[in-house]
């Protein structure tokens, strides 16, 4: 039995698609079988080269696919059984660092990965861009039954690296039941902070977008956006104008950056009233510096918090939000592009240039 799987070779190398052997697998470990694997905007990093990965190697750590073979004794530890539809996450935190045992192991300093497996050296296939996956069961965690597999692989990074941001930012005192919010970007970071922050109470929300796009304006609306503001149409300082005006002219409660400018910092820093709360997980490479004015965070007393990761415990919590709202995943379904795994440099230019909402590799 071979799978085929799409090797990255370096930043702006097409990617080579070859066949590997679907061996034995590992004692500890799930073998799944495809139903679909997200491009997540830090590939797209890769690619460009502003962050770096050890290759030859198979990207991606937006699995989502079908359990079939594992040891039945083992899985059932983490009330897992072949057949189950399940989401494969890479992070291991290690447990005794400060942040570990401070309860943000997704934070953890030491933090390894389960996609950095050799491609030379059986099982071969770690990684999300692969129609077979081998995972250790301890990070497989089990898509509820009433969820359409597809619907949880919309959003299995974004949705939990926002749920991750929000749980800091509660730690950190930030209300958000009743509260004025602006979203920096609409990837599907964005989109997914949109839905959520209503979800949580938020009464007003305002999305901020570098370009005119008609029909993601259009779905930012049904998930929830009360107002977008383009900079494109507008300008700059238009949209800061409107953001600044809420409150009785005090600006936004909280700002959510999703969009990954490095530019949008300054512009969320100065549309928060005083002690308001910035959510910063968007900012996932260098892509340079900008011109701050720190002064702000001194007189307004404003609250940032930056979010980098995402635990086990946020990817469930993902689901069990999705599974509760079958309409919502009815709406959120039309997003996906996908794309067989043969296809995956089609599918990385399409993604780079911005035309689909959610790419995703499948089986052909």
């Amino acid at each position: 039995m071979k799978a085929k799987a799409a090797v990255f070779l370096g930043p702006g190398v097409p990617f080579e698609v070859r066949e590997f052997d679907v061996t034995e697998t590992p004692r500890g470990y799930g073998r799944s079988e495809l139903i679909a694997s997200g491009v997540c905007g830090t590939d797209l990093h890769f690619y460009r080269g502003t962050l770096t990965v050890p290759t030859p190697t198979v990207l991606g750590h937006e699995f989502v696919g079908r359990l079939v073979d594992c040891d039945p004794d083992e899985a059932a530890r983490y009330g897992l059984k072949p057949g189950d539809n399940v989401v494969a996450d890479i992070a291991v935190p290690c447990g005794k660092c400060l942040l570990c045992r401070s309860g943000d192991d997704a934070n953890c300093v030491r933090m390894g990965l389960t996609n950095g497996g050799s491609i030379d050296e059986p099982p071969y296939l770690y990684g999300g861009y692969a129609e077979v996956n081998y995972t250790p069961l301890s990070n497989l965690i089990r898509i509820p039954d009433e969820l359409d597999p597809r619907a949880a692989a919309i959003f299995p990074c974004p949705g939990p690296t926002v749920i991750h941001a929000v749980r800091l930012a509660r730690r950190a005192g930030v209300s958000f039941d009743g509260a004025t919010a602006a979203v920096q970007g609409l990837g599907p970071v964005g989109w997914f902070a949109v839905l959520y922050l209503k979800a949580l109470g938020v009464k007003k929300l305002l999305v901020v977008t570098a370009h005119s796009d008609a029909p993601r304006e259009a779905l930012a609306r049904k998930l929830g956006a009360d107002e977008v503001l383009s900079l494109e149409a507008s300008g700059e300082d238009a949209v800061a104008a409107a953001l600044q005006r809420e409150n009785d002219g005090l600006g936004v409660d909280l700002c959510f950056e999703a969009s990954g400018a490095p530019a949008a910092v300054p512009l969320g820093m100065a549309a928060l009233r005083n002690r308001g709360a910035y959510l910063i997980p968007g900012q996932y490479s260098n892509r340079g510096g900008v011109s701050i004015q720190p002064q702000l965070i001194t007189f307004k007393a404003l609250r940032l918090i930056g979010s980098s990761q995402y635990s086990v415990r946020d990817v469930r919590d993902y689901l069990s939000f999705l599974a509760a709202r079958p309409a919502l995943c009815e709406t959120i379904l039309p997003l996906a592009s996908c794309y067989p795994v043969e296809d995956v440099n089609r599918a990385f230019a399409d993604a780079l240039a911005g035309r689909n909402g959610k790419t995703l590799l499948v089986k052909s």
